[in-house]
């Protein structure tokens, strides 16, 4: 898909280019988890790669026609760090805003706020909330005859909230076509995996017994995210199940229960850099 100078079409990025990419978000991601004690970093790294690809790829976020953008809600809102770091990279957050993440005197909350700055959609944590907030907002712009589409990444755990599956009724109920829902599966929540505390599998056939267009991919595999993002078929919402790995980038991260809530200390700051390409750019 070609460029074009209303930003409305977003150019096609090459594979290489969106692994420079996560690999710059991710070390802003570790960067900042370190400046302000924050946990949740493992649950930030899973997302990259899907956030990475839509902002680059396939999000329509025209500057000169703001109101005609394409909506993302994060409704997994304790990985809000990789939201920021995303934001940073695509220019729409200063470098300094972020750096006042949970900072006296910093205007980024942990969890997300719409106030706090342009492209924040919804303010978001409360799990399970975002994602019917942006349900509401694809409804509503189908009413209006608005054909931008609406996106949310939902967390695996947050699947077990029964908004999520209200939600899932409503939408197929009322065709949402302009409406995908992101799940980042990285099979472990603040205290196990949700088989040891929730099993909700199998979670494809279980959204498709609801009506949806389902796929299950690799979350971290460009060429099929990228073809997951297609519209979804006229008349369904989609969801696509991407299998992730909580920590990815950082071996001593990933898949590791401990790091849902960890801090990252300097020395550890050091060795996660040098496994994501090295502190080639401090934020």
């Amino acid at each position: 898909m070609a460029a074009d100078r209303t930003g409305l079409r977003s150019p096609r990025v090459s594979d290489a280019r969106l692994r420079r990419l996560a690999d710059e978000a991710r070390r802003l991601i570790i960067e900042v988890a370190c400046r302000s004690r924050t946990a949740h970093v493992s649950s930030a790294l899973s997302c990259v790669d899907l956030l990475v690809t839509l902002y680059f790829g396939n999000l329509r976020l025209p500057p000169r026609q703001w109101d005609r953008r394409d909506i993302f809600v994060l409704s997994k809102g304790h990985a809000a760090l990789a939201l920021y770091a995303i934001l940073t990279l695509k220019r729409l957050m200063p470098r300094s805003k972020l750096l006042g993440y949970l900072q006296n005197d910093g205007t980024l909350p942990g969890h997300l706020d719409r106030t706090s700055n342009k492209g924040i959609e919804v303010s978001a944590g409360s799990l399970g909330h975002g994602f019917s907030v942006a349900l509401g907002m694809a409804h509503g712009y189908r009413l209006r005859k608005d054909r931008r589409r609406v996106w949310s990444l939902i967390g695996d755990g947050e699947s077990q909230e029964g908004a999520i599956w209200e939600g899932a009724l409503f939408a197929a109920r009322l065709g949402l076509d302009n409406f995908t829902a992101i799940l980042d599966y990285n099979n472990l929540q603040g205290y196990g995996r949700p088989r040891q505390l929730c099993h909700y599998e199998p979670v494809l056939a279980k959204w498709r017994a609801f009506g949806w267009d389902a796929c299950r991919i690799d979350g971290h595999d460009f060429r099929q995210i990228r073809k997951a993002f297609r519209r979804p078929p006229r008349g369904r919402p989609r969801v696509i199940v991407a299998d992730t790995t909580k920590g990815k980038g950082v071996a001593f991260m990933e898949n590791e229960l401990k790091w849902h809530y960890h801090i990252v200390t300097e020395d550890l700051k050091r060795e996660a850099l040098s496994q994501i390409g090295g502190a080639r750019r401090a934020p």
